[in-house]
């Protein structure tokens, strides 16, 4: 399963939200809205998008 990839794209934005919610978003490296990375499918990678999960799309690679 950690060989697996992500597709997370951000879709909103992260003015006004919660420290700990910014900070997830540039763990994963999302700066900018409608940025798109490729994380690996990992518990911590997975806890991060939990967190944030109503500003971003995932789709599995």
């Amino acid at each position: 399963m950690a060989s697996s990839k992500l597709s997370v794209t951000m879709t909103k934005s992260k003015f006004g939200r919660l420290p700990v919610h910014r900070a997830c978003l540039k763990g994963l490296g999302l700066g900018k809205i409608n940025q798109t990375v490729e994380v690996l499918n990992t518990p911590e990678n997975r806890g991060m998008i939990n967190k944030v999960s109503y500003m971003l799309r995932v789709e599995e690679i």
